[in-house]
């Protein structure tokens, strides 16, 4: 079993960066120089995916556009003799085969996964969401990848987050058969801290059987008129097993403003330059 597929839901609206995803996927929004969607196209990439489906929504051609090439700027930087530049570009360009497609209505994250059913056809594939950025020495997409190749089973993963924040993610209630590797059990949608089974919180990197879009197609809408992707992966966990590895590295999120601050501090710590600036600053 080669796991070569991957997904990538972008089509939602960010109205957590209003007014600024008016004008901008949510995406697009940079990380220091390069924009959140990149990062997550370059972990799919390192994790040995060759094939990836960008699901986008109204006001989302930016995506297309930056993965495409641009021969103005490419030819100007030539002129100019900015060959380091011009590379950079041109691995953009060359990072993998993406292709595209639209969710025209906004019904969910299964909607969306469920949208890329012929995309993926009868083989086992990942899903990788923009909000959640991991780094880690090894690509978290390439170790559940490992895992689910070896179990022959779905796993997505996982972190253990303060209780008190239990109540803004999915969260699994599940058994620990190895280090960091647990057989799930059940999973609820943003439970309070009383119900949550435990601390484990679902973040945005799924490695998903193909038998997933019967479950998918059988869900019916639940909050906000959605079709769950958590909704589905519970049916579909009682007639086969589903396993949550803990991520080997930090989990960075940009759902929200606080978050994305945050995460570009992360980042521009890796920059000397910027690394400097930060201790001016006294941050």
């Amino acid at each position: 079993m080669r796991i070569r597929k991957a997904v990538i839901p972008a089509a939602g609206f960010g109205t957590r960066f209003l007014p600024a995803t008016k004008a901008m996927p949510k995406e697009m929004l940079p990380i220091i120089d390069k924009p959140a969607i990149q990062f997550i196209v370059e972990e799919a990439v390192k994790s040995g995916i060759d094939d990836i489906l960008i699901i986008t929504g109204r006001g989302k051609f930016e995506i297309e556009d930056y993965f495409d090439r641009a021969f103005e700027v490419e030819e100007v930087l030539r002129r100019k003799g900015k060959l380091d530049m011009l590379k950079k570009l041109e691995e953009i360009d060359n990072l993998a085969d993406i292709h595209y497609l639209r969710q025209k209505d906004m019904l969910g994250l299964g909607h969306a996964i469920l949208k890329a059913k012929s995309f993926v056809g009868d083989e086992p594939f990942v899903v990788l969401l923009g909000d959640d950025l991991v780094k880690a020495s090894v690509p978290c997409t390439k170790d559940l990848i490992h895992h689910a190749e070896k179990l022959g089973s779905s796993v997505i993963a996982v972190e253990e987050i303060p209780m008190e924040k239990v109540h803004s993610y999915g969260v699994v209630d599940a058994e620990e058969v190895s280090n960091g590797l647990f057989k799930i059990k059940d999973l609820v949608e943003k439970p309070s801290v009383e119900e949550a089974p435990s601390n484990l919180a679902i973040l945005g990197r799924y490695v998903l059987m193909p038998e997933v879009f019967e479950y998918l197609e059988n869900t019916k809408p639940g909050r906000n008129s959605e079709i769950q992707l958590t909704d589905a992966l519970r049916a579909m966990n009682k007639e086969h097993d589903i396993y949550a590895k803990k991520i080997n590295g930090k989990w960075l999120t940009v759902g929200n403003k606080v978050e994305y601050f945050k995460t570009l501090l992360e980042f521009a710590r890796d920059d000397p330059e910027l690394l400097k600036v930060l201790k001016e600053l006294g941050l």
